[in-house]
């Protein structure tokens, strides 16, 4: 006896909807395909690791409603199935709506690319942290052997803040924590990196964490402890200060001016061969 379609009806199957696309040089196709769910893992190379739920219950209701508006990105596996590129809160919260199926486009991209594209959608939508955003900048440096520079030209950002987000990494762990959770600014955060010692910084910002308090009032305290703790030496010539912190935005790290006169010496502190890699081509 016939099952009707036969199996066909009762496995969702792959569909595809060309999408014509108005290009300067002609015509162009662009393919969606409507993919499994079940058949698409997760992008190896997401930089993000923290997904809010409740913004995430908001795109179910939203995905119940109206369907999903912009396909995802995938790429095809080796071993058979697909692997996500880009869109994963998509992603999860048609699998929570119950979809069998989503619209997705289909790309071929090295692994460098994976995160690249997975790491440019989060910034677009202001989805990372800062920590997972400098740590999805520093892997395109150390394993990628980018440049700030060249970092920069492919997510969208300038340099400056390439240089400074990766700086963010050289904060004690309890502090990078809570950038993660959101009860510290980066711009705060950056102004502990002033502080010479992990110890100063944790103590200073155990003082604020909490309270009500600007970030231009933090670089105070900052300057405020850094002449105490100078008591007793000599005091450090303040436009000398200000060209290290020049140098150490425009380099992202810690640059340490000396000056004997006429003389001096400038040190630019590294933390992996990757890092000595990247300095050596921003300063040739």
């Amino acid at each position: 006896m016939a099952l009707g379609k036969g199996l066909n009806s009762l496995i969702p199957q792959k569909k595809r909807i060309i999408i014509r696309k108005e290009t300067g040089e002609g015509n162009s196709y662009q393919m969606i395909w409507h993919i499994p769910i079940s058949e698409i893992t997760p992008n190896s190379q997401q930089p993000r690791r923290d997904f809010d739920h409740g913004s995430l219950e908001d795109l179910v209701i939203s995905i119940k409603k109206h369907g999903i508006l912009q396909p995802l990105v995938v790429t095809e596996k080796d071993d058979g199935g697909y692997e996500l590129i880009a869109g994963e809160r998509r992603l999860r919260a048609s699998e929570i709506a119950g979809l069998a199926t989503v619209p997705a486009i289909v790309r071929t991209v090295t692994k460098q690319e994976k995160l690249e594209l997975a790491l440019i959608e989060n910034i677009q939508r202001e989805d990372l942290n800062p920590i997972e955003e400098a740590f999805a900048f520093k892997r395109l440096i150390d394993e990628f052997g980018l440049t700030q520079q060249e970092v920069s030209e492919q997510v969208g950002k300038s340099r400056p803040s390439v240089a400074n987000a990766v700086r963010l990494l050289d904060l004690p762990e309890v502090i990078q924590k809570a950038l993660i959770d959101g009860r510290l600014s980066a711009g705060k955060a950056r102004a502990l990196l002033s502080l010479k010692s992990e110890r100063e910084q944790l103590e200073l910002f155990k003082s604020f964490v909490g309270e009500k308090i600007s970030v231009r009032e933090v670089e105070r305290a900052v300057a405020d402890r850094g002449q105490k703790s100078r008591k007793g030496s000599v005091r450090r010539d303040p436009n000398i200060r200000a060209q290290e912190e020049l140098l150490e935005e425009r380099l992202g790290t810690k640059v340490r001016i000396t000056q004997k006169g006429e003389k001096g010496t400038i040190v630019v502190e590294y933390n992996s061969k990757g890092e000595l890699k990247r300095l050596l081509q921003e300063l040739s």
